[in-house]
């Protein structure tokens, strides 16, 4: 086992690191504390784990000082937890006169040694060594890897592309505190068109439709696959896909289990409501959808109100559309929540007193609120006169004398008795979000 891992530490250090679009991330990585990067498959996490180790590079560190391995390799399988000391012993003995010096290990899908987070915990305890980790398969999704390693760990998550970061993987430049010229702005609103329609996920930037959709369908297949049938051993596989399905095509609407389970009966497919309310659980610990409850300080009003669910990127709901023409409007407000959740604010969807509906109401970690309105378009007098209406009586109710509409293009600011009104279009907004 010492002379494999010799080679793959070799093989690594012979490597040069790839060249990749930069991700706007970055990990806390604070002393004594294992850095756990998060996410969807094939959002880009091992790519991630590449930047950091060419940021350190950039710092002045050496190659030498780092160690990567993919435990997804076959040549490292079978492994047994015991075995897990020859990974750090092999590397000081290629390098004795690192132990004691600081060194950066980067252990993608660590996960598939049963036993792992005990070797981690022990090797940051007792050598001068910064952890990464990844991990996104069956036997543990990559959301539960912190709560393995019980309160020694740091999450990053990692989404898609934002709209940012694929202007940045296009050579597309901007400074945001720069207005763009009519030019550069008819090629911002062309690519935040396309983005909505094509998503974020790396591997399909640039690819045809039929090919781009094939490759998110297949995304799907094995998050179905590996993330929920095997590890939760589940056998009524209709109902699964069933129930995916309608939450990605249906983005960006109210969800209701009981008008879900009807529907399924009327059909003849037999479930019940708690498998229902599972399979809803496990779809979401696989990063594949998110839920936005009601804001309310009532936790029995909270239960009773139907939740919204958005897709991961609009891209992958885009795939699943049952129609030729995509609806927009909903992948816009897609869009903009997936914005909202990568800054890890409270989300929730705010009803008025008279029962209008505000899209968004998000909280921060110091309590500021900000209400958000998505609309494709409120250039129809009607549509105008609808949002305004409800997003005007959310920031009385909240107190608030500001709020934000964001539409597709247009842009303009509002002011009215109650406050102002910021109608911001999506590419301008999603820039400003980082």
């Amino acid at each position: 086992m010492h002379l494999l891992i010799e080679q793959l530490i070799a093989d690594f250090h012979e490597r040069s690191l790839p060249e990749l679009t930069f991700r706007s991330a970055s990990l806390p990585a604070l002393p004594g504390k294992i850095d756990a990067v998060i996410g969807m498959r094939r959002t880009g996490k091992t790519s991630f784990l590449h930047q950091v180790m060419r940021g350190y590079l950039d710092q002045g560190a050496d190659k030498e000082s780092m160690l990567y391995l993919n435990f997804d390799d076959e040549r490292l399988l079978p492994l047994d937890v015991s075995q897990l000391t020859a990974i750090h012993e092999s590397y000081f003995r290629l390098f004795p006169h690192r132990r004691g010096v600081r060194c950066y290990f980067f252990f993608d899908e660590i996960q598939n040694i049963t036993g792992w987070e005990r070797y981690l915990r022990r090797l940051v305890d007792t050598e001068n060594i910064q952890l990464a980790v990844t991990g996104s398969s069956s036997r543990l999704l990559s959301s539960e890897i912190a709560t393995a390693l019980r309160g020694r760990s740091m999450s990053t998550e990692i989404f898609p592309f934002s709209f940012h970061e694929v202007l940045r993987h296009e050579g597309i430049t901007h400074h945001q505190s720069t207005r763009p010229g009519a030019k550069k702005r008819a090629l911002l609103e062309n690519r935040m068109r396309n983005y909505l329609l094509c998503g974020g996920f790396p591997e399909v930037q640039g690819l045809t439709d039929e090919y781009r959709i094939r490759i998110l369908q297949e995304y799907v297949d094995v998050v179905i696959l590996r993330d929920v049938i095997e590890r939760h051993q589940v056998s009524n596989v209709l109902t699964l896909r069933y129930l995916i399905r309608h939450l990605l095509s249906s983005t960006a609407t109210l969800f209701s289990m009981n008008k879900f389970y009807n529907a399924l009966k009327s059909q003849g497919i037999a479930c019940s409501k708690t498998t229902l309310h599972e399979y809803l659980e496990y779809v979401m610990d696989a990063y594949l959808v998110f839920s936005v409850p009601i804001h309310t300080l009532s936790e029995r009003v909270r239960r009773t109100n139907p939740r919204k669910f958005y897709s991961i990127d609009s891209g992958l709901s885009n795939a699943f559309l049952p129609v030729v023409q995509a609806d927009r409007g909903r992948l816009l407000e897609n869009c903009v929540f997936i914005a909202l959740r990568r800054q890890q604010l409270t989300v929730e969807y705010f009803k008025t007193a008279d029962g209008y509906e505000v899209d968004f109401i998000t909280t921060a970690r110091d309590g500021s609120r900000t209400l958000i309105q998505v609309a494709l378009s409120i250039r129809e007098p009607a549509t105008r006169a609808r949002e305004l209406r409800a997003l005007l009586a959310a920031m009385r109710e909240n107190c608030l004398h500001e709020g934000f509409i964001i539409t597709l293009e247009e842009e303009e600011e509002i002011h009215l008795d109650e406050g102002i009104v910021r109608v911001q279009p999506a590419w301008q907004w999603c820039l400003h979000q980082g």
